[in-house]
């Protein structure tokens, strides 16, 4: 049977650690787009920190397929392939409906109070008009605190990473895709099952919205 674990005392993260969200973020958004040489130093200087931590962040960056550093070439952000869709789905399809169910019977008092908020969020944004940025970057938050509130690690990172580079594809197509703001809001009904400890209709909303995502970005192709 599953126990729950005792929180941790939140730890300030290091300065790698920072410097890892802040590129990983401009790298999954496409403000670094796709192909764009990434340099240590100016990374170091708009982030205001030596050149140790960007370099420790761009090795795990590496490592989760978002730069690419070529022998006496440089780094450079990978590119975007929507022939990377099939595969990435694969690994999503199986992963994101067992993550909403764990979550749904895991999740804190915490968690559940986290994910309220975030609910309370998408749905101020069903009817404010939100931008697209914006509407993504809280996508991806929603994501993130599913995938922690199944309290796996091993699992949570793995959908972080596979999440990361389906956002990656979605920001390519952003402007076919009219009804990204739906597509964000539509996680309203999955964070309700989560909150009201339902994994099996967390799990077949995962699953609806993962195939939903497939088939909005293959008709945009």
């Amino acid at each position: 049977m599953y126990q729950e674990r005792v929180s941790s005392p939140a730890v300030e993260p290091t300065l790698a650690e920072r410097a890892y969200r802040d590129i990983r973020d401009r790298l999954i958004m496409l403000e670094i787009p796709p192909g764009a040489p990434v340099n240590e130093d100016v990374l170091a200087q708009s982030l205001g920190f030596g050149r140790t931590p960007v370099r420790e962040a761009l090795k795990r960056l590496q490592y989760e397929r978002l730069i690419v550093a070529y022998p006496r070439r440089g780094t450079f952000a990978t590119e975007v392939n929507i022939t990377d869709l099939a595969d990435i789905s694969e690994v999503r399809r199986e992963l994101e409906p067992m993550a909403a169910a764990r979550a749904a019977e895991r999740a804190t008092a915490a968690d559940r109070t986290a994910l309220g908020e975030l609910l309370r969020r998408l749905e101020r944004e069903a009817t404010s008009g939100q931008a697209g940025d914006a509407l993504m970057r809280l996508d991806l938050q929603v994501h993130r605190a599913i995938y922690a509130a199944t309290h796996n690690p091993y699992l949570e990172d793995t959908l972080v990473r596979y999440d990361n580079l389906a956002t990656r594809i979605w920001c390519l197509f952003v402007d076919r895709l009219p009804g990204m703001a739906g597509h964000v809001v539509e996680h309203g009904p999955l964070l309700r099952a989560v909150i009201d400890t339902d994994p099996d209709k967390a799990a077949e909303l995962a699953a609806g919205h993962v195939a939903g995502f497939e088939q909005a970005i293959r008709r945009a192709v």
